[in-house]
């Protein structure tokens, strides 16, 4: 799914021009990530749950060189569908 699919979806259920559906996609987009940085996950009934994990750092390979690489700890983003999304689905 893009960002153009959203906003086509969204012009087109509202009637509204493809500059503000455009902006309402960015917009929608831009809340969902704000809230996952405030609480760590966001969850959208009947499709399902996004949530932030931490990764721990480890030790990696090139695999073009093979030698080893140190890979930072970090953030990753997991989603866990709804039964009722595996149902549609």
């Amino acid at each position: 799914m893009s960002k153009a699919f959203i906003s086509q979806v969204i012009q087109d259920s509202t009637g509204c021009t493809g500059v503000a559906a455009n902006r309402a996609a960015g917009d929608l987009i831009a809340a969902i990530v704000k809230e996952m940085k405030k609480n760590g996950g966001f969850t959208l009934p009947s499709f399902g749950t996004f949530a932030v994990r931490k990764t721990k750092a480890r030790k990696g390979m090139n695999p073009r060189t093979g030698e080893p690489v140190k890979i930072k700890a970090g953030k990753t983003v997991r989603f866990k569908a709804s039964p009722n999304l595996k149902k549609a689905v």
